[in-house]
């Protein structure tokens, strides 16, 4: 079995410790962790029984996949770090939002690298999250899928450009149903219902809503014909979806996206 090392341990880096143990994909006495926080590391140690190594370097040179989860800005420091210890054999896996393949090749050398671009409802197992191999991890990628599918619905990329339209669709989709969620709370609180009630209401509706459109996508319904089932002719919800329409609602939705992936290319320099 694999080794598999995370430098950087935080809530991410926990949602695919849950998800590879509970799916049998690595037993904890084969998962390697490492993070500047010594209370994080033993939490996770406590929780999943995986092993803290407090050297980064160590770890690093020790494992068969080397899944760096830290926050984009630590990245060049921890590549540095490491450099000399990572193995050629090594599969190097990024989750880090904006740090290109380019990048941590340049930092660590022609190695096999992964950049993956998941969400957090990985923390639930719902995760949705997009892979791109370099040439050189190709041959690996099988393992890579194994880790993420334990998380969630798995996606592979052939082009790098790629991750930057799933940052904005997937990567950063999850704020978008929040904040609708939210503002239909807000406003069901103010036509006088309960925050309690509201909330209920929302949520309930939200979680049908998506398990309802996984569900019949399996017999070929797509949201557009769900949206067309549940709207009669004249009827209330017909009333909501024309504001929505005289809103120009498609279009803020591409423009608020766009913004998205541009932010990311910018972000990925």
């Amino acid at each position: 079995m694999d080794t598999i090392g995370f430098i950087g341990a935080g809530n991410m880096a926990e949602a695919l410790i849950k998800g590879i143990v509970s799916a049998g994909v690595c037993k904890p006495k084969y998962i390697f962790i490492n993070d500047i926080r010594s209370d994080r590391l033993e939490y996770l140690t406590r929780q999943y029984h995986v092993q803290a190594v407090v050297n980064s370097t160590a770890l690093a040179g020790g494992v068969d996949i080397l899944i760096l989860s830290v926050k984009p800005q630590n990245m060049a420091n921890v590549l540095l770090a490491i450099e000399s210890t990572v193995r050629y054999s090594t599969l190097v896996i990024s989750i880090a939002a904006g740090v290109t393949v380019s990048e941590i090749a340049a930092g660590l050398g022609d190695k096999p690298i992964i950049r993956v671009m998941p969400n957090t409802p990985a923390l639930i197992g719902e995760g949705a999250s997009a892979i791109f191999a370099n040439s050189k991890a190709r041959p690996m990628m099988d393992k890579a899928v194994r880790i993420f599918s334990a998380v969630g619905k798995i996606v592979i990329v052939d082009n790098e450009d790629l991750i930057d339209a799933v940052t904005a669709v997937s990567g950063s989709g999850p704020a978008y149903f929040f904040a609708l969620m939210e503002e239909m709370i807000r406003t069901g609180q103010q036509m006088g219902l309960s925050p309690e009630v509201a909330k209920i209401l929302v949520l309930q509706t939200a979680k049908g809503a998506s398990l309802l459109a996984v569900e019949r996508e399996k017999f070929g319904e797509s949201p557009s014909e769900l949206r067309r089932k549940v709207t009669s002719s004249g009827g209330t919800t017909e009333a909501a979806l024309r504001v929505f329409s005289a809103k120009n609602f498609a279009q803020l939705v591409t423009d608020a996206l766009t913004a998205a992936r541009n932010k990311s290319k910018e972000l990925s320099g």
